[in-house]
């Protein structure tokens, strides 16, 4: 976006409770859809300052003001639009300009600072979520709202945090991580089981299909080992074989393929699970397909 012309459009589509987070404002309370702040436009003892996080607009009851992301702009900073649209780009983005393996690669010259953690409320990540079809009851059990600054800018993103400190960063833009990249072991009691997969979506995405059927083949109370990056397979090896039972859901692609046929005739602890998903790539493509297929089958009956 940065290297594109930035016009009132683009602008439109943050977040006011993102762009109002980056300034440093925080909601007072949060009712349905509405955000409730100090007023960042004038000094004020009582939130009278409403964000509708739907709609994306804003409403100063003190004031009478209200309106868009530039409209509040040009009221906060006292500049025109055509500065304000110039100043958003270069002071704000939603993903930063930078690919995975440069957000936590060995070689990173950038460094990734972890600003601050909470439960997930951001609207955005909500969305992202939804479109991911994983409710956010579940998401916030395992996964916080992570805000990081990275070259001196503020960017937000779903964290999935790992057994090292760091976190795999996820929103509908950006893919990368703050390091240290690991894996992640989840422990469930005395289980003595575990359900290996690739990535975090996956397995969220299990645990929704878990709670959709009757106990099965692979019972619901094992431990969890996310590896983050397939490169972890064989560091976790050792982990894996300390569990009487290893059930392998690994990604229907080459490297996944690959990575579940060179341990399978290591031993029966061993078990390709990757059928229950047949067809797709992982446990979320098939969750994102069968939610439009079953859309799609709703729109053709009610044409019919």
């Amino acid at each position: 976006m940065n290297n594109q012309i930035f016009n009132c459009h683009q602008a439109k589509q943050i977040e006011l409770v993102s762009y109002l987070n980056h300034l440093g404002f925080q909601p007072e309370k949060i009712v349905g859809d509405d955000y409730w702040y100090l007023s960042p436009l004038r000094d004020e003892k009582h939130a009278s300052f409403k964000v509708n996080g739907r709609k994306n607009v804003w409403y100063d009851f003190g004031t009478g003001e209200g309106g868009d992301i530039i409209d509040f702009g040009i009221r906060y900073h006292h500049c025109s639009v055509a500065q304000f649209l110039e100043q958003l780009k270069n002071s704000f983005s939603f993903h930063p300009p930078v690919s995975p393996k440069e957000s936590c690669g060995a070689g990173q010259k950038k460094k990734t600072r972890v600003i601050a953690t909470a439960p997930i409320i951001n609207p955005a990540l909500c969305r992202y979520l939804a479109d991911r079809r994983i409710p956010l009851d579940v998401a916030r059990q395992y996964c916080r709202e992570v805000h990081y600054e990275l070259d001196g800018r503020h960017y937000f993103a779903l964290g999935f945090p790992n057994n090292s400190g760091g976190y795999e960063l996820r929103n509908k833009y950006f893919k990368g991580c703050v390091a240290p990249k690991d894996f992640r072991l989840i422990t469930v009691g005395d289980a003595n089981s575990v359900a290996v997969f690739e990535g975090f979506f996956s397995f969220l995405s299990f645990l929704i299909g878990e709670r959709r059927k009757a106990p099965g083949t692979c019972s619901s109370h094992n431990n969890y080992l996310i590896l983050n990056s397939l490169s972890f397979f064989d560091k976790c090896r050792s982990l894996m074989e300390s569990h009487n039972r290893i059930f392998l859901f690994l990604d229907r692609d080459k490297a996944g393929i690959h990575a579940t046929q060179g341990v399978l005739g290591t031993g029966p602890k061993y078990k390709d699970m990757s059928h229950e998903y047949a067809g797709y790539k992982d446990f979320n493509e098939m969750l994102i397909r069968q939610n439009q297929d079953r859309i799609h089958s709703r729109k053709v009956g009610r044409r019919l």
